[in-house]
């Protein structure tokens, strides 16, 4: 239990028991190998766009991934350590069930976004980063927005509407972040983050190991939403964070577990000769960095989110992540809430159909919009 604690403050959660865990073999049978190539951003948004934002002195650009020109917009925000990415293939699952626009954001610190403080990841700092950036987007006449976020960025999406920083906001929808949950698992989480590789070889490899660790279970949504995790590293690194490196072929899926000892060595001393020569890629933000913000992202959130009046829409991955206060407002219909089992925590990228279904039945119901044709809701 601890362990699976561990990754609601991220984007990501180890597998459920029975899947394939971390660091074990994938056999898929000799010669069967899978695409862990990068696809696109284009192949699943229409436009992509750096806004510009004022904030003081300066200006700071953040990145969004966009679709559709119609109807309200579902203002996506992603979990700690992913980018806007992460909404591809939901995006567009959820565009061909009803009439919408999605905006996905790059939330500062991560992604392509580029402020001047990217170390200042404050819950109010993100929650004004998004209302400035709807207004960007927008002007004072801004079309009716449905406010979505996983993880962090459900705990962000929180704040922005408890504060009125989107004021044409018209539904608010949480993924898989439960204040009691979340704050069990601030405790342990530097461990985990320790435990992560540091680099990695190249974008495949990345991609191969967050599918093969259980991190994301969804190869579509994996190969998509790793490239906007992961940057080329700007300068060499040193002996023990090569030694941390994950380098081609992670996982053999050919090979004999008594043949693994001593060609493994072998391996491990030939890639980290060769890392040294190749551009390695580091993770984008450094998560272990912001810790100082974490208890400001979840700390009273239950009661922040039952206090927002719009419509709400809570989805978990498991009914054990309620805690009381959410258990007591769900019993007095105050939100609507789903569970989508045989998820892991980026419940949006495992189970982009089931979470696009969920989110428009939720706007459907509530009239914010209308579905379209061959959609049963």
């Amino acid at each position: 239990m601890e362990k699976q604690l561990h990754l609601n403050l991220l984007s990501s959660r180890p597998p459920m028991p029975g899947g394939l865990q971390s660091g074990s073999k994938m056999r898929m049978g000799p010669g069967r190998k899978r695409d862990f190539s990068p696809v696109p951003w284009s192949q699943y948004f229409e436009k992509m766009e750096d806004i510009e934002v004022k904030n003081d002195n300066s200006k700071d650009t953040f990145r969004i991934y966009s679709s559709g020109s119609h109807g309200p917009v579902l203002l996506l925000l992603h979990g700690g350590g992913h980018s806007a990415l992460s909404w591809a293939v939901f995006s567009a699952v959820i565009c061909s069930r009803i009439n919408c626009r999605v905006v996905a954001l790059d939330l500062r610190g991560h992604g392509d976004t580029k402020v001047k403080n990217c170390e200042d990841l404050s819950a109010e700092t993100m929650a004004k980063d998004v209302g400035k950036v709807v207004e960007a987007l927008y002007g004072e006449n801004a079309p009716p927005i449905v406010m979505i976020g996983h993880s962090m960025g459900g705990a962000i999406a929180v704040h922005t509407a408890a504060a009125s920083h989107v004021p044409s906001l018209l539904g608010l929808g949480v993924i898989d972040v439960v204040e009691g949950t979340a704050m069990d698992a601030l405790n342990s989480m530097q461990n985990f983050l320790r435990s992560r590789p540091k680099t990695f070889k190249s974008v495949e490899n990345a991609i191969e190991w967050s599918v093969k660790s259980g991190q994301i279970r969804n190869i579509e949504s994996a190969r998509v939403s790793m490239v906007g995790q992961v940057k080329k590293c700007e300068e060499p690194l040193s002996s023990p964070g090569i030694s941390k490196c994950i380098g081609e072929g992670i996982i053999e899926e050919e090979e004999e577990e008594e043949e693994e000892g001593e060609s493994n060595n072998k391996r491990k001393k030939e890639d980290d000769i060769e890392v040294k020569k190749e551009s390695l890629f580091t993770w984008r933000i450094e998560l272990a960095k912001t810790e100082k913000y974490w208890d400001g992202w979840f700390r009273g959130l239950s009661s922040l989110f039952l206090s927002c009046s719009v419509p709400k829409l809570l989805l978990l991955a498991g009914v054990d992540r309620l805690d009381k206060e959410l258990t007591i407002g769900q019993m007095q219909g105050k939100f609507q809430m789903q569970v989508l089992p045989q998820c892991g925590h980026a419940v949006h990228e495992d189970a982009p159909e089931k979470v696009a279904e969920a989110i428009a039945t939720f706007m459907v119901r509530h009239k914010f919009t209308e579905a379209k044709e061959g959609f049963q809701w």
